[in-house]
């Protein structure tokens, strides 16, 4: 919704700001003084707008009733130990990956979330190729967009990001964080205790 009402005013040529489109307040200002956008868009802003608000509104309903079961509360509360996880994506491994022992290693846990890519060998050299297609999609893309944000907050996250930064690519640094995220969810989850940064490692 929101890159589609973005989307509706750049093809009108409508200036705006980006950082404070979605604010409702911004957005209805917006409304009211922009020129030269014809009626049926600003309709269509309209719905989209509509659509955002119900749907942050359900999303709100759904968190809330989540953390009012006690076996989903616990587990997202432990998971949160780990510095960089919000209650988001907590939520989203503990509903999407159900019971945590499906998985004996790390390397079945970083597949079924669609962070492992097939490494292929060429003149001695080993390239990686895309990231897999099998995967669970959403898990995938919780894990991604919060490995952007959670350098930001954990030091050891920060470390792996700057140590694949230095070898040029930026993508591959955010999957490696992800697939680190991937091993610290998958350790608390089993231990049942909070994250420590002293916790062994599990068994690739």
């Amino acid at each position: 919704m929101k890159n589609k009402m973005s989307g509706l005013l750049m093809e009108v040529g409508a200036t705006y700001d980006k950082r404070r489109l979605h604010g409702k307040r911004y957005f209805k200002n917006l409304l009211e003084r922009v020129e030269g956008v014809p009626e049926s868009v600003k309709e269509l802003l309209l719905l989209s707008r509509g659509g955002l608000d119900l749907y942050e509104g359900v999303q709100k309903k759904l968190v809330k009733t989540l953390r009012e079961n006690a076996l989903i509360r616990e587990r997202v509360e432990r998971l949160m130990s780990i510095a960089g996880v919000g209650e988001v994506l907590a939520l989203t491994w503990v509903l999407e990956i159900g019971e945590v022992e499906r998985f004996s290693n790390i390397r079945q846990a970083v597949s079924y979330c669609g962070l492992c890519s097939a490494q292929r060998e060429s003149a001695g050299k080993e390239q990686r190729g895309p990231l897999s297609k099998k995967r669970n999609k959403h898990l995938q893309t919780m894990l991604i967009e919060a490995a952007n944000l959670a350098p930001r907050w954990n030091q050891h996250l920060a470390a792996v990001h700057e140590k694949e930064m230095l070898r040029g690519n930026k993508n591959q640094a955010t999957i490696a964080v992800a697939r680190k995220l991937v091993e610290y969810l998958l350790a608390v989850d089993r231990r049942g205790t909070p994250f420590t940064a002293e916790a062994p490692r599990l068994v690739a």
